[in-house]
């Protein structure tokens, strides 16, 4: 993971991280090309100017993975309150899966979050997001079930939550 850089998106790059967003998305067979959410998987560019928008990149500069960060105030929150992160839209390219991609983005969020001074990173996933839940309970998110919802009927969306500690 040390050949692994996480860094705010340029805007040069925008197109490509939302193709990558998308083509991620659309591989695992989480929704499909005609579903309106597509659109906003590829609009990077909307969502680096209303939230923080990171990349993971390797050594050479190819981007590998995305995740947005929307921190209190940002129109991409869902689910948090208003002393929370809320990452959204983690993405790792088809051919970088396995290389540890996605852990580095969630501690990139983590590590945003303790920079904020916020007391907790919240995220919504989809039920067939079976790989993506087991590294957060590993990174030592927990369910949070109450907070479970559906953006559309018949889509129920999962959530979990990491609690940071707090000087005191």
């Amino acid at each position: 993971m040390s050949e692994i850089v996480v860094r705010p998106a340029r805007p040069d790059e925008s197109s490509a991280v939302g193709r990558l967003t998308l083509d991620a998305y659309l591989a695992d067979g989480h929704l499909a090309a005609e579903s309106p959410y597509a659109a906003k998987l590829a609009d990077a560019a909307r969502r680096a100017r209303e939230a923080e928008l990171l990349v993971a990149a390797d050594a050479e500069g190819a981007v590998l993975g995305t995740v947005t960060l929307a921190p209190p105030g940002s129109p991409w929150a869902q689910v948090s309150g208003p002393d929370e992160l809320e990452f959204r839209m983690l993405a790792v390219a088809p051919a970088a899966r396995g290389r540890g991609v996605g852990e580095v983005l969630t501690r990139a969020a983590v590590d945003r979050a303790v920079e904020l001074g916020l007391s907790a990173v919240v995220l919504s996933s989809s039920l067939a997001m079976r790989a993506a839940h087991r590294l957060y309970e590993r990174l030592g998110f927990h369910r949070t079930p109450h907070l479970d919802w559906q953006p559309v009927p018949g889509e129920t969306l999962i959530t979990y939550r990491l609690d940071l500690p707090t000087e005191g």
